[in-house]
């Protein structure tokens, strides 16, 4: 991976497709006015956000400086900081599905191929594959272009082929950067340091010493105003496919050869392609679908799913799934990874366990205890937690269990403020570094594993399971560790 002192281009364009919605104006944006901020960004950048409505140059800066306000610390926006990113900001009314307008966006551009551009697309995903071939007819599309592509990337295995297939005829892979912003997150990438630079996890990082593994992604929030394109998704292509298997891979991939791009990528594919397949009647007994009704959340009453704006009032989508999955190769026969996402729940957090076994003789108390565990919270707060066996104060050897905890936040530089996810990702992609960045062959190895799941819940017509906003998921969700003797760690 590139360092941040890395070299950039001299000069460099952001074209932002899809600028007047809600990930341009709430990520995007302020990511780009806090580089802009601490002159990360190179001296010539210039960001062109595109969208379909009309409206003119100063109109779209006040839209984007009333979010920015929103979106950024009060300590960290300035007048005159918010006046100097302006200049760099301009805006331009175009509908990407039209190829006349592109020959429009080219003269905007004044274009010249010692630049880098950035082609950030910030849209529905059918729009991914007429936008790259109009970017091509246009001459868009050059050696020193970038495509970025966010999630989700298609709907199936066949959908995400296809788009995959129409971008590759535009643009070759290492120039194609499909983000998910969790591998942008610094306790994410800790994650590969604690693994891979610390003597005292490696060579335990495994069946004989671990017990399962959790990884959970949980929010409090509803589906807001995406529910017409959740209720065609649903938890498992929106974030199981994606967020969830990436940390999978994360956790579970050997060492790399080298740490750049291909080798990291390299290992998260083989993960993906040692899944044992679910499908068929296999989905009755190894996963649990969920649907949010009514309840309450932080002392508020919200409604139940199939009352959110754009959802159909019969809607079997899930906004909840739990899995156990498992991974058939050398390090990990055995041991059960279990994956958990929802929405509206008792409360927001992602976090990675490792649950260790316990010592195979109990010399000091009477075993009963909690054996170590390993805690890796990405968010609300970023930080690490290492839970070991200590004795109790008084006579006698009792044991209870203690923490050790690095706080991430509290362990940066005091004043420095911590990057965000999209920061640090834009600017990999302005360098042309793919490694937090996925592969064609690993979206697809994904949706590979995911389709069967999907097709089995269709097949044996299981409907989601109901849990009441504001809980931990369905009861069905606690009974898929308790059968194995285990429990979801809260």
């Amino acid at each position: 991976m590139m360092s941040e002192t890395s070299a950039f281009p001299l000069s460099c364009d952001i074209l932002v497709f899809g600028g007047t919605g809600d990930l341009a104006l709430h990520k995007l944006l302020p990511a780009l006015y806090h580089l802009h901020r601490e002159e990360r960004l190179p001296a010539d950048t210039r960001i062109l956000a595109l969208a379909r409505s009309q409206r003119s140059q100063e109109a779209y800066l006040a839209l984007a400086e009333r979010h920015c306000r929103a979106q950024v610390a009060r300590a960290d926006f300035s007048v005159a900081d918010w006046q100097s990113f302006a200049t760099r900001l301009d805006y331009l009314a175009m509908d990407a599905s039209q190829s006349a307008d592109f020959s429009r966006l080219r003269q905007r551009l004044k274009f010249g191929h010692e630049r880098v551009l950035v082609h950030y697309l910030a849209t529905a995903p059918d729009l991914f594959a007429p936008i790259a071939q109009n970017l091509k007819v246009a001459g868009l599309a050059g050696p020193n272009t970038r495509i970025v592509l966010e999630k989700p990337l298609g709907h199936s295995l066949e959908s995400a082929r296809a788009i995959n297939q129409a971008i590759g005829q535009v643009f070759d892979e290492s120039r194609v950067f499909r983000i998910d912003h969790y591998l942008g997150k610094e306790t994410v990438q800790n994650l590969l340091a604690l693994r891979f630079a610390n003597t005292l996890f490696e060579p335990l990082w495994r069946s004989a010493y671990v017990d399962h593994v959790q990884i959970s992604v949980n929010e409090t929030l509803g589906v807001e105003n995406r529910g017409a394109y959740y209720d065609h998704a649903g938890a498992m292509r929106d974030m199981v496919q994606n967020h969830l298997l990436q940390l999978l891979c994360l956790v579970a991939m050997e060492v790399p050869v080298h740490f750049d791009a291909e080798s990291v990528r390299d290992e998260k594919l083989k993960i993906l392609q040692a899944l044992r397949p679910i499908g068929g009647l296999d989905v009755q007994d190894r996963t649990v679908r969920g649907q949010y009704g009514a309840g309450r959340i932080g002392g508020q009453e919200v409604p139940a799913y199939w009352f959110e704006k754009n959802v159909d009032n019969d809607s079997d989508t899930e906004t909840f799934v739990a899995l156990r999955a498992e991974i058939d190769n050398w390090r990990w026969a055995g041991v059960p990874f279990y994956l958990r996402t929802g929405k509206r729940m008792a409360k927001k957090c992602s976090e990675i366990v490792i649950q260790f076994k316990p010592v195979p003789h109990a010399l000091i108390g009477d075993g009963s205890g909690p054996a170590n565990r390993l805690w890796i919270r990405l968010q609300p707060e970023e930080r690490i937690s290492l839970q070991l066996m200590t004795k109790t104060p008084g006579k006698g050897m009792r044991l209870e269990p203690a923490e050790l905890d690095l706080n991430l936040a509290q362990a940066a530089s005091p004043g420095k403020r911590r990057w965000d996810a999209y920061e640090r990702l834009l600017l990999d992609v302005i360098q042309g570094d793919s490694t937090l960045f996925m592969r064609r062959d690993e979206v697809e190895a994904a949706w590979r594993w995911i389709d069967p799941i999907i097709a089995g819940w269709q097949e044996h017509y299981q409907r989601p399971r109901p849990y009441p906003a504001g809980s931990n998921g369905p009861e069905q969700a606690q009974m898929l560790l308790e059968l194995q003797g285990r429990r979801w760690l809260e």
